[in-house]
């Protein structure tokens, strides 16, 4: 698609340039609207179910930098700075991120920016692939920032592009909060063509702007703020993505992914109803809703997440001197945990109208229905690396004679959170990026012996150097397994320092691990092949004797990318003459390529899924599994 180039700020451009439609995901079409935006600049950090969105603007247009920052912290400072210059600037995460982004999100709030900045935060309400159910539009409220939501995602392309002229034109950061289902929902979607910004980085000194130590300057930035909430909020009140449908006597205020099934479920149900449907939680655009209110007897909030509009919804009823009834998760119309359906909201509407059908179910009898149905947990992947690691882990304290419920061993995010399951049952923690070590520093104060914590090596430079650099200030009694399988691999196989690589194919620096680490100061420090299963285990036994932190990086690439090269090489049989049917390799790996015959009482592999890591071969007891044969022999 070509650029356009020169186009105007304000985009109004707009109604000149060819559109086309496309088959998009919600993400790729926030990705499409923000190059239609202009933007010169995109960083994050991948988490699901955000992470799309740089990557299909790396790939659309190489030109823009569009590459992840090793934390969310550090990606929404290097936009500001961009945004500061006068450019455009998008920042990617998951729902947890904006945690770890929220110190500069505060001060930035303040600052205001000069070039348009949005702040996408994809929400996971269920949740997925997420540790909680965190739901982001309370930061708008907390940092005095604008917070937009799309529907779908047409809404999605739309919307973002409208969240850019709304920064400029206030001069404040957007917060443009997603779900799962907008960001991994695929459409049609009308998309335009891309703008380049006839504009140059410049970047002015204005102490009481930018300078956070001033105090009188806070007093007036936030003055300032407060003021300009005010006007978007008188702004909201009219712009084009709310709107009122239908003429019915019984309200419905719904916002994002739920307005469709609300439209779904609505020919469904008895009933004439007036909806409101807004894509502004905050600030809330209080006239507007005032006025719905006054048109109904009566109103349901339905929203993903908690029941942040219903709030709004209710105190600015309650301002107006208002007495229509509100309804919603507070009231137990709609669950407070969990992510909504058309059949939730078919119910809660059914029992907004006085009627139950037989299809109603409430809240507790739909989680009771949900639990008799299989389970169907995640596994490591055949081949993976991390399934050498905790077996050597396991062993090595075995060895030891340090039973496996005397150590704690402490998880952190990625694939190697999957060693909760049996039969490894490794990690007792899985918490926040990097909080293993930080856990394992505490612990080892407090409990006086060797604390385990087992990190990955994107979620080491994320967030792991800092509490590493505490057990070293402090020589604490730790041992610090990195389990470096050469990207960013739960969240699609993204670079990171440590590995060198770019989204776009630029040239980085790569971060050594091991050379880190010991700059650091750790002494001890030893890099494994965790498919070594003996060399691993005696490493790990090695590093508990050592009196202070010690690190073993378990470095092994991540199958998958081996496998998409074609580079799997020998694969082992099994010797069903020698195979006492002990399942021994089963219950120590776990792993999926291994088969138990109830016929035949043997072990089999799936040739199929088998990626010849070896590490079953380790675990026979009985020498049955060997390499160098022909299949069948």
């Amino acid at each position: 698609m070509e650029a356009i180039k020169n186009a105007p700020s304000d985009a109004s451009l707009e109604v000149l340039v060819k559109k086309e439609r496309k088959l998009l995901m919600g993400n790729e079409a926030i990705a499409y609207g923000a190059l239609e935006s202009g933007i010169a600049f995109a960083t994050g950090y991948p988490g699901t179910p955000s992470t799309e969105v740089i990557e299909t603007i790396a790939r659309l247009k190489p030109e823009v930098f569009a590459e992840w920052a090793p934390n969310e912290k550090v990606a929404l400072e290097e936009a500001a700075g961009v945004a500061y210059a006068g450019l455009r600037a998008l920042v990617t995460m998951k729902c947890v991120g904006l945690n770890v982004a929220a110190d500069p999100l505060m001060s930035l709030a303040y600052s205001g920016v000069e070039g348009g900045l949005v702040i996408l935060v994809a929400d996971d309400p269920g949740p997925h692939t997420s540790q909680t159910e965190q739901d982001d539009r309370y930061y708008g409220k907390l940092s005095l920032l604008p917070v937009l939501e799309p529907a779908d995602p047409q809404e999605a392309h739309d919307l973002i592009k409208y969240a850019y002229e709304l920064s400029e034109r206030y001069k404040v950061p957007v917060i443009f909060r997603t779900t799962t289902r907008v960001n991994h929902t695929t459409a049609n979607v009308e998309v335009g063509e891309f703008i380049e910004l006839d504009r140059k980085p410049v970047f002015g000194k204005d102490i009481e702007r930018y300078v956070r130590a001033s105090m009188e300057g806070n007093r007036k930035r936030h003055r300032w703020l407060n003021e300009t909430l005010a006007k978007i909020e008188e702004e909201f009140n009219s712009m084009p993505f709310n709107r009122v449908e239908g003429s019915g006597k019984i309200g419905i205020i719904v916002e994002g992914a739920p307005y469709n099934y609300v439209r779904e479920v609505l020919p469904k149900v008895k009933a004439d109803f007036r909806v409101l449907k807004l894509s502004t939680p905050h600030p809330l655009p209080r006239k507007l809703v005032t006025d719905f209110l006054k048109t109904v007897d009566r109103a349901i909030v339905i929203e993903d997440g908690a029941p942040f509009l219903e709030e709004e919804v209710k105190i600015a009823a309650y301002e107006a001197g208002l007495n229509v009834p509100v309804y919603g998760k507070r009231t137990g119309h709609l669950p407070l945990e969990g992510e909504l359906t058309p059949s939730l909201v078919r119910n809660a509407l059914l029992r907004l109208i006085g009627g139950e059908s037989k299809e109603y179910r409430k809240p507790e009898e739909v989680a009771y229905a949900e639990s008799l149905a299989p389970k169907r947990p995640p596994v490591m992947c055949p081949g993976c690396p991390h399934r050498g690691s905790y077996r050597a882990l396991l062993d090595a304290l075995r060895d030891l004679k340090l039973g496996l419920y005397s150590v704690p061993i402490h998880g952190d995010i990625g694939c190697y959170a999957l060693s909760l399951l049996p039969p490894l049952e490794a990690i007792w923690t899985e918490y926040v990026m990097g909080a293993s070590i930080s856990l394992a520093n505490g612990q080892s104060v407090v409990m006086g012996k060797k604390i385990i914590a087992t990190i990955g090596d994107s979620t080491f430079f994320h967030n792991g150097i800092q509490p590493l650099i505490d057990a070293v200030y402090k020589n604490l009694n730790v041992l610090v397994m990195i389990l470096d399988n050469r990207t960013t691999a739960m969240t699609g196989h993204q670079p990171h320092p440590g590995t060198g690589g770019s989204e776009t194919g630029r040239k980085f620096n790569e971060i050594d691990i091991e050379a880190l680490v010991k700059a650091l100061g750790v002494k001890y420090v030893k890099t494994v092949d965790p498919y070594d299963l003996k060399a691993t285990r005696e490493a790990i036994k090695e590093a508990m004797q050592v009196e202070g932190p010690a690190v073993i990086i378990a470095r092994r690439e991540c199958v998958i990318p081996v496998i998409r090269r074609g580079e799997i090489g020998e694969k082992p049989v099994v010797v069903e003459e020698r195979c006492t049917g002990c399942k021994a390799c089963i219950l120590l790996t776990g792993c999926p390529a291994l088969v138990y015959d109830p016929e035949k009482k043997k072990v089999r592999i799936d040739e199929l899924l088998c990626t010849g890591c070896g590490v079953c071969n380790q675990t026979c007891p009985f020498d049955a599994i060997k390499f160098g044969l022909e299949r069948g022999a």
